[in-house]
Order: C-alpha cells, then structure tokens, then sequence
C-alpha cells in the first residue's frame, strides 16, 4: 500500500513560482512512475506531468511544457513539481499519483495510476 501527500500549494501572483511536493509512503514507492495531476470544479483530471521510476524519463502536457519541472528523490521517497511562471489558469487542486501499471505507456492517462493523494490547491492571482 502507498500513501502519497502533496504540500507546497498556496497563493501567488502571476508570473511567479511554486513547488509542490509529493511524500509517498511504502517500502516500495520509490519504484513506481509518478505523475500530477490537477482538476477544476466540474472538469475532468488533466494530465501535468510524469516521470519514470529512476528519473530518467519525463513527461508534460503542452500546456506547461516550458513552464514546470517534475522531478523525484527516491532516497527520500518524494517527488516535486517545480512551477514557473504561473499563470491566472494554472490555478486550480493539484494531485500526485503512483502507477503500478507495467509497462509504463501512457502517462497521461488517469487509469494508469492506482495511488493518489489528497490534493493541493494552487491558486494564481493575475
């Protein structure tokens, strides 16, 4: 069983910076691709990015592409999700998951992932 918590979500103006962390618990997280998440009321959970179990691939949806930097340190079972120049949209709950699916192969897709954490909220004032 994994447990996984997000922190670093908060408030900030447009154009600045957040880093969220993703702490996940059990022997065995630190072998498993992650990836973030966000979702808006009423919207469906869109893809942000992933990354590989070892940290050697990445992942990101177009639209922050540029912008975040996902990253892990597996000797400290986390991941982090470096955002840079936010935007007023970027604003919304972030979520961490853990897939355990294998092969690794679609990333962006939800049903990939059997681990998710309770959220974060981000919010970017313009």
């Amino acid at each position: 069983q994994v447990q996984l918590i997000e922190s670093g979500g908060g408030l900030v103006q447009a154009g600045g910076s957040l880093r969220l962390s993703c702490a996940a618990s059990g022997r065995t997280a630190n072998r498993y691709p992650m990836g973030w998440f966000r979702q808006a009321p009423g919207k469906e959970r869109e893809f942000v990015a992933a990354i590989s179990s070892t940290g050697g691939t990445t992942y990101y949806a177009g639209s922050v592409k540029g912008r975040f930097t996902i990253s892990r340190d597996n000797a400290k079972n986390t991941v982090y999700l470096q955002m840079n120049s936010l935007k007023p949209e970027d604003t919304t709950v972030y979520y961490c998951a853990a897939s355990r699916v294998v092969p690794y192969t679609r990333p962006y897709d939800t049903t990939q992932y059997g681990y998710w954490g309770q959220g974060t909220q981000v919010t970017v004032s313009s």
